[in-house]
C-alpha cells in the first residue's frame, strides 16, 4: 500500500498526516510532498506532533515532481491549493481524494491561540486520517 499526501508548502499539515498514517499502520509506505515545497518542516507542526508522542523531525520537504511517475494506491491534498494544481499523475493513481484542513502556520493572535489552532489542526487529521486508514485503508491490507 503506497500513499502519497501532497499539501502546497509540505511543510506542516501533509507532514502530519504522513507521521499519523505512518504510526497507524507499518505495512503503508507514506510519503508527503508539495506542489510549491518549502524544503522545511514546520517548527509548530513537529512541536506538536512531539506533544503527542510522535517524531517526524526526520521527515523531509519534497517537491511533488519527485514522485510524478510512481504508482500509488491513494494519493490525497489536504489543503485547497494542492487539490486545485494538482498535477496529473503519469503514474497509476487508484484513488484520489481530498480532505481539507485549516493550515495553523496562517493563524494570527496571541501565541496561545496560535498553538491552539496548531493542536486543532493536529487532532482534525488525526481524527480524519484514523477515520479513512479504519473504514478504507485497513480493509485492503
Amino acid at each position: 500500500m503506497k500513499v502519497l499526501i501532497l499539501c502546497t508548502g509540505n511543510s506542516c499539515r501533509s507532514q502530519m498526516a504522513h507521521g499519523f498514517l505512518q504510526s497507524f499502520d507499518e505495512r503503508i509506505e507514506v510519503f508527503s510532498a508539495g506542489t510549491e515545497a518549502s524544503g522545511k518542516l514546520n517548527s509548530g507542526a513537529v512541536k506538536a506532533m512531539a506533544e503527542i508522542g510522535l517524531d517526524i523531525s526526520g521527515h523531509t520537504s519534497d517537491s511533488v515532481q519527485k514522485y510524478l511517475n510512481d504508482e500509488w494506491d491513494y494519493v490525497i491534498t489536504v489543503c485547497g491549493g494542492a487539490n486545485e494544481v494538482c498535477p496529473a499523475f503519469i503514474g497509476k493513481v487508484k484513488h484520489r481524494l481530498h480532505m481539507g484542513y485549516d493550515d495553523p502556520s496562517h493563524a494570527e493572535g496571541t501565541p496561545e491561540f496560535v498553538w491552539s489552532e496548531f493542536q486543532r489542526v493536529r487532532d482534525e487529521i488525526k481524527a480524519g486520517f484514523f477515520k479513512l486508514y479504519e473504514d478504507d485503508i485497513k480493509p485492503q491490507l
